[in-house]
């Protein structure tokens, strides 16, 4: 027994040293029903054989006896083999020329395990190759591969190839089998060990329908399958538009042409997507302009991203798909919603066409009497709701139908003031105020004068919106403003829209001499005049008064005798009480004055107030118009509004306009002092002259 181990060691070793070596991969995958061929190369050392000594080789299970076992594989004629792997496990090497390769067709699951290999040649060399591989068998998923032409134009013939791809030549053809709607117009083609051909005529109602090529292995049972989509040519349709807000979920409208509304500030995604064949071109179009396009090798969908949108993105939205064989579309109108911004007013003065833009507390000058239109505008979606207030009190609209129009067809003083317009909306609301003030021209009081013990005093006041400018024209002479010129001294003042002025006159003056005073602003001119009138003799004063008082009489006697008597003693009382005024010369003596309205211009007549009779009332300091001292003398008003006067001053002598009088009061006679006068003299007015 020791010699016999002893042999057997050194025999190995021997054998190894002699050249005893096999080439082959450690593992060998395949999938059911496929077949797979394991390359593989030996050695061996050239004792006990020549070149015409035939070798054998077997393939054997692990664990099979090489002696009384069958092989699943071997080249040696008549040798038995395994009855699972007959025709299956083929020894496709030459041992002679020291190739053991191996195929294995029809793999199954009892395939499984691992395999080695003998070699037998000659006397010597008769030696097993031990764990030369194993063998794994797993399930079948290898799928064929279909190829189908990019469109199928329907009506037109094409060609559908299924290829299975084997490993080699000598493994086994499957069997190729089609199914699908196509197939009732189909033609069979050609069919080969590993690819079969189908030919068809697709129709339009073929696209978007499965064809599917089935390979199956006779010998196991086991096939594969490989399923395609049909795509017959066909214009787009089936256009789809959805709406995401703020990166949420995207959202299908339903309607024909469905409105979105977004507000001003939100993120919009639109999608488009269409079935067509070939892949249609889609674009976003708002209005003519073009935002967005695909191309059709490019992703199927087309979005159209709006980050931040404003209120000039609302508009209506189409979707366009286009290929060769036509075109389809898809709108949606799109509403972006906002707040009032941009509040303006819109102002018409005097049917004006122009319109003037104001914007917040703006000052609005209007002239009196003028018509004044406010039109409210502002930018909003949904529009806001529009009113107009003063104050605090909120004013009927001018038009129902707009109420963002305020109109005022004459503008009065009582509509000064702040008008505010509002715009109400449910996302904000904004307002824009504007100050009203009314401008009117001059109206005039006066001028009125009075003596004092230094002279003559006149004074003269005026209301206008801008203030009035007022100067004084004595005769030839003109003073605007305050100074003192000889004998004559003006002092102006002015509190708000009165100005008021005051003028000393402390010489003598020539008969018949006029006393103006002028009032003046942008919007026109007011001027009032008095005039001084010369003494005359007594006598036709004396027959004037005389041939009077002798009528009353005669008249009073006819009816109440006693009337008279009671008449003539209140007169002689009147008479004997009146101050004798000082001593003039006879030349200067300013005789009387006579109250006169003036006559009213055009603007003075729009008003309610004519300028002797202001609605008005002067602040307090105003000197009054009336006279001072009923000792005075009346003087003679003459005058009316000017016309607008230009920047130089008109010469009144030159205007020989007839003078109008309202009204001639007369107070009383007042006698001169008995030291000035013959006793049996009575002065009076002698003559009045018009100019």
């Amino acid at each position: 027994m020791p010699l016999l181990l002893l042999s057997l060691l050194l025999a190995g070793s021997q054998a190894q040293d002699l050249g005893f070596e096999l080439h082959v991969q450690d593992s060998v995958t395949v999938q059911e029903g496929l077949c797979v061929y394991v390359p593989c190369s030996f050695s061996y050392p050239p004792i006990g054989w020549t070149e015409s000594t035939p070798a054998y080789g077997y393939w054997f299970e692990e664990g099979a006896d090489s002696k009384t076992d069958a092989p699943v594989a071997t080249n040696k004629a008549n040798q038995e083999v395994q009855t699972r792997t007959r025709g299956r496990f083929q020894l496709l090497g030459n041992p002679q020329s020291q190739s053991c390769s191996l195929v294995i067709r029809d793999a199954r699951r009892e395939d499984r395990g691992e395999y080695y290999f003998r070699v037998e040649r000659g006397g010597y060399v008769k030696y097993n190759f031990r764990n030369a591989f194993s063998l794994e068998v797993t399930a079948l998923t290898q799928e064929p591969d279909v190829y189908v032409p990019e469109t199928l134009e329907p009506g037109r013939p094409a060609t559908v190839i299924c290829v299975f791809d084997g490993n080699f030549e000598e493994c086994p053809a499957p069997s190729f089998s089609w199914a699908g709607a196509a197939l009732s117009s189909r033609g069979t083609g050609p069919t080969t060990s590993h690819f079969s051909v189908l030919s068809l005529t697709p129709r339009p109602q073929d696209h978007d329908t499965n064809l599917t090529c089935r390979v199956t292995f006779p010998g196991s049972g086991v096939s594969t399958r490989r399923t395609v989509r049909l795509g017959v040519a066909h214009a787009p349709r089936d256009l789809a538009v959805s709406i995401s807000w703020d990166n949420g979920p995207a959202l299908q409208p339903q309607d024909t042409v469905p409105r979105v509304q977004a507000q001003k500030g939100q993120s919009l995604r639109l999608l488009c997507a269409a079935d067509s064949q070939p892949p249609a071109t889609l674009s976003w179009v708002l209005g003519h302009r073009v935002l967005s396009w695909s191309h059709p090798w490019g992703p199927r969908t087309l979005a159209l991203e709006l980050p931040r949108v404003r209120a000039g993105d609302s508009g209506n939205y189409t979707c366009r798909a286009e290929n060769r064989l036509g075109s389809q579309h898809r709108s949606l109108e799109l509403s972006v919603q906002y707040p009032p911004e941009n509040l303006t007013v819109l102002v018409s003065q005097a049917n004006k066409t122009v319109l003037e833009t104001l914007g917040n507390d703006t000052s609005l000058l209007v002239l009196e009497g003028q018509s004044l239109r406010l039109v409210c505008v502002t930018l909003s979606n949904p529009p806001a709701t529009l009113s107009w207030a003063r104050g605090s009190r909120t004013l009927s609209p001018s038009q129902p139908s707009d109420p963002g129009v305020l109109e005022l067809p004459r503008v009065q003083m009582e509509h000064e003031g702040e008008f505010t317009c509002r715009a109400q909306h449910a996302l904000g609301s904004l307002h824009v105020s504007l100050s009203l003030s009314v401008h009117y021209p001059p109206q005039l009081l006066g001028p009125s004068c009075s003596w004092e013990a230094e002279g003559l005093r006149c004074s003269c006041c005026s209301r206008a919106q801008p203030a009035a400018s007022l100067r004084w024209r004595l005769g030839e002479g003109l003073w605007e403003g305050n100074g003192s010129h000889g004998p004559f001294t003006a002092t102006p003042s002015s509190a708000g829209p009165w100005a008021n002025s005051s003028l000393s006159l402390r010489g003598g003056f020539r008969s018949g001499l006029r006393l103006s005073c002028e009032a003046r602003n942008v919007h026109g001119a007011w001027s009032g005049t008095v005039l001084l009138l010369p003494d005359r003799k007594r006598a036709r004063s004396t027959a004037l008064f005389t041939g009077v008082f002798l009528g009353i009489g005669i008249t009073a006697v006819l009816f109440l005798c006693l009337t008279l008597i009671t008449v003539k003693i209140l007169w002689k009382k009147q008479t004997e009480a009146e101050t004798p005024r000082p001593a003039l010369s006879r030349g200067s003596t300013i005789r009387d004055y006579i109250n006169v309205v003036p006559r009213a211009g055009p603007l003075a007549r729009n008003r309610k107030a004519t300028p002797t009779t202001p609605s008005r009332t002067p602040p307090p300091g105003t000197p009054s118009p009336e006279p001072k001292n009923q000792k005075e003398l009346q003087l003679v008003s003459l005058g009316g509004p000017g016309p607008k006067l230009s920047t130089q001053d008109p010469e009144y002598e030159n205007n020989q306009e007839e003078l109008h009088y309202a009204g001639l009061n007369f107070p009383g006679i007042r006698p001169r002092p008995e030291a000035q006068r013959p006793k049996d003299t009575q002065e009076d007015y002698a003559e009045i002259k018009f100019h």
